[in-house]
Parts: C-alpha cells; sequence; structure tokens
C-alpha cells in the first residue's frame, strides 16, 4: 500500500510494459465480437511527469524522455500515437488509460486499484467513460470476483504489481491458476521486475508447473542481472499470445533497445502451444 507510480512513471519499464500492451489490444481489435481487459493493478491511470514525485527520481528521463518522434512504420508508433494523445510526454498514460484509448463502444475495461487515494484519482478519469469500471480492490480476488467477463467472451488480464510484498512471484503464479479455472482463453500479461535471475526463473518454473501452454516472456534488460537491489531489466509473461505477437514483440523491443540503450533483449517460448 505504500507503492506509488508517479515515482517510476514513464521509465524504461514502462515504456517496455506499455509498448508490448498495445500490440497485445491491437489484436483484439481486428474482430468484431466484444472484448474485455481487466487491469488488476491500474494506478491513477496518468501521471503528471512534471510532479516533484516524478523528478526526484527522475527515471523517466531514460525512458519516455529519451523517445523523440518515430516515423509511422516504427513498431512504437501504435504506442506513441496513445501517449501524445494522453497529453504526453508531460502527461504520461498508465496500462488502464491506453486500453481505454483502444476500447469500442461493445468493449469493457475493469480497473482495481486497491490505494483509496489512487482509486479516487482513476475514478475521477474515468467518471465520463460509460464502458470503463473503477473498484477499490485486491487484484487477487478480483480474479475470483470478476471472472468469467459477464457478456465478452474475449479478453485480456493484466497483472502488474508493485513487487512489494516478498512472495510476489508465488501470488502471480497462484492467480494463474485461478485464471484457468475461470477464464481459460484469455490472454494473461504478467509483468515482472529483473533484478537477478533465481527469483525470475523460479517464477519460470512455477508457472511451468501449472500445465498452462502456449507461453512466452519477452524481456528488456538495461544491465546485467547480477545487482539484487536494482532494476536492471523487466519482462512480460504472456500466455496465449495472439498471432504474431512474438514478432511484433522483437521488433518493438529491438527499437527500444535501440532508443534506450539496453544491453539486450529477448522473446522466447517458455511452453508451446
Amino acid at each position: 500500500m505504500n507503492y506509488r507510480h508517479i515515482y517510476h512513471a514513464g521509465n524504461f519499464a514502462d515504456c517496455m510494459k506499455h509498448a508490448l500492451l498495445v500490440s497485445l489490444l491491437q489484436s483484439f481489435g481486428r474482430k468484431p465480437s466484444p472484448f474485455m481487459v481487466l487491469d488488476t493493478h491500474a494506478g491513477i491511470g496518468r501521471y503528471d511527469l512534471d510532479r516533484e514525485e516524478a523528478e526526484k527520481t527522475g527515471e523517466w528521463h531514460d525512458g519516455i524522455g529519451r523517445l523523440g518522434e518515430e516515423g509511422p512504420s516504427s513498431p512504437l508508433a501504435p504506442w506513441l500515437a496513445l501517449v501524445k494523445k494522453a497529453g504526453g510526454p508531460r502527461f504520461y498514460p498508465g496500462s488502464p488509460l491506453l486500453a481505454s484509448f483502444m476500447l469500442r463502444p461493445q468493449d469493457q475495461l475493469i480497473c482495481c486499484e486497491k490505494h483509496p487515494e489512487d482509486k479516487r484519482a482513476l475514478y475521477r478519469l474515468f467518471a465520463q467513460t460509460p464502458n470503463v469500471s473503477v473498484h477499490e480492490r485486491d487484484a487477487y480476488e478480483a480474479l475470483r470476483a470478476l471472472l468469467p467477463p459477464k457478456v465478452a467472451r474475449r479478453g485480456l488480464i493484466l497483472l502488474d504489481p508493485p513487487f512489494e510484498e516478498p512472495d510476489e512471484f508465488t501470488r502471480l503464479a497462484q492467480g494463474l491458476q485461478t485464471i484457468q479455472a475461470r477464464f481459460a482463453n484469455a490472454v494473461v500479461a504478467m509483468w515482472y521486475p529483473i533484478k537477478h535471475r533465481t527469483p525470475v526463473r523460479a517464477f519460470h518454473a512455477a508457472v511451468v508447473g501449472t500445465g498452462q501452454r502456449n507461453i512466452i516472456v519477452a524481456e528488456l534488460l538495461m544491465r546485467p542481472p547480477h545487482d539484487p537491489d536494482r532494476l536492471n531489466g523487466a519482462g512480460l509473461l504472456v500466455i496465449n499470445p495472439p498471432f504474431g505477437f512474438a514478432e511484433q514483440a522483437r521488433a518493438i523491443l529491438a527499437r527500444l533497445q535501440t532508443v534506450l540503450g539496453a544491453q539486450d533483449y529477448l522473446v522466447e517460448t517458455l511452453v508451446p502451444e
């Protein structure tokens, strides 16, 4: 409950996560049937990078601050167009605002935020958006309470915890089991930090142990993952990825590697279909 994303908004991990999220959501719009997005750790939705908190860490300078104009053929162009729509680069959009921009009238976004103050800010942001609902509830309880969706048979679930709790990797793997039981065909995207490799390997093994098929991981490394006290990279584990997503993810991460000066990236299959 102490975590406030304003200190980290727009950093390299946000750029990586959000560019990949937009790519995932684009696939849903190719079919006319409705889809649902469940954002389990929604935050406040939009972040003013001129605020004292953002400047205190200055993390955004090495993230969205390094991204200027990209041509229309750039793999980053769809995401950056939405950043601009939100008022960027000063006002940086979080995952719920990005998702809301990609909804059609028949689609739905459900946002969960446990922090009361952040929930109120999120509610104000979407007060005039009828197909977005905001809940003040625990993310993992929400998986049990809100799945399966009442109308849509297609959906994306984004789990993006702050990793304040030492057992967060375990909770993510357990949350996946809840999703399997209640909404097995959902596209699931789980963000995770990379400080050193041991907890990440254990997390991957736990996810494989659930028996879930069709899993890929996409990672961006800013530096070697040797320091457990530093965010050295970030990953997104995706279950049931849309057709062609792996290739899109490689193009996105390759471009981010160049622009952000990252050391390396990878997109690989953890479990095949």
